[in-house]
């Protein structure tokens, strides 16, 4: 998988972008009624249980606002918060930190809260399997999604198409299965192959060929435990489809070597996060 880096020159496009969007064209029109001497000590404090990320956003939204804001972390990046913590100190301006207020807010708590339900799927799975986030993101948030879900605990599946091959049910509706797995071997571009399968039965055509990973679609417990028996650790085994939090340890048990969850990216709740005066 491309390697993600957030760079702190990527973080602060990133933040300029957000920022540009939430100021034009006349900036925050409300707290420039503010007096501009008055500064304030404001708590970033968390209204419930989790793990946070994204406080690297967060500092550098209020530095591209004001460079004398200063913001004192007290809680580490990938760190358990509980209710009531304080993340941050953030001392200045009061109408430049109210400024920057939603915008920080709302890179904390949408990484926090990616962070925190992909650590709770791998704190139920207890290393049995490993959690993988997929493709189901936000368009332009992908990097930024999937660097929470690391943070979490979790896995992170290919970043883009350009990555590895996966040989789904359409393209193998498209084609032929052993074909197509035939053509991505040939391939100049060593990448891992993973091959999806509907049932046993394709399982049982596809062994024998070269490729990396079966990715077990939709299949019940009782599948699941029989694909582990038929491939014998010849492929990597990652289960996908309707995973939740109450199956998750129970697909876990049956022996798959990943599981892959889309809804730690896609469905992932904001952790409750406030600015307290």
């Amino acid at each position: 998988m491309s390697k993600i880096i957030l760079s702190k020159n990527f973080i602060r496009s990133t933040c300029k972008l957000a920022l540009n969007e939430d100021l034009f064209p006349s900036g925050d029109i409300t707290s420039n009624l503010l007096d501009n001497n008055i500064k304030k000590k404001i708590k970033l404090v968390s209204n419930q249980n989790g793990v946070i990320a994204g406080l690297e956003f967060a500092k550098q939204t209020f530095n591209l606002i004001d460079k004398k804001i200063k913001f004192t972390i007290k809680k580490k990046e990938g760190s358990n918060i509980n209710k009531g913590n304080t993340i941050a100190i953030i001392e200045g301006n009061i109408k430049n930190i109210l400024t920057g207020e939603r915008v920080a807010l709302n890179f904390l708590t949408h990484l926090s809260g990616i962070a925190t339900i992909t650590n709770t799927f791998v704190k139920k799975v207890r290393k049995k399997s490993k959690i993988c986030c997929t493709r189901k993101t936000i368009p332009n948030l992908r990097v930024m999604q999937k660097y929470a879900v690391k943070i979490g605990g979790g896995t992170n599946h290919r970043f883009n198409l350009s990555d590895e091959y996966l040989i789904k049910d359409n393209h193998i509706a498209s084609s032929n299965i052993k074909k197509l797995i035939l053509k991505a071997n040939k391939s100049k571009t060593k990448k891992i192959i993973t091959v999806e399968v509907d049932n046993l039965k394709q399982l049982k055509e596809i062994l024998g060929l070269k490729f990396d990973r079966v990715l077990l679609d939709n299949f019940n417990f009782k599948n699941l435990k029989k694909a582990v028996k038929i491939v014998k650790k010849k492929y990597q085994l990652e289960a996908s489809g309707n995973v939740s939090l109450k199956n998750v340890n129970k697909i876990a048990a049956t022996g798959v070597d990943r599981i892959s969850v889309g809804r730690i990216t896609h469905s992932a709740a904001s952790l409750d996060l406030k600015l307290e005066i």
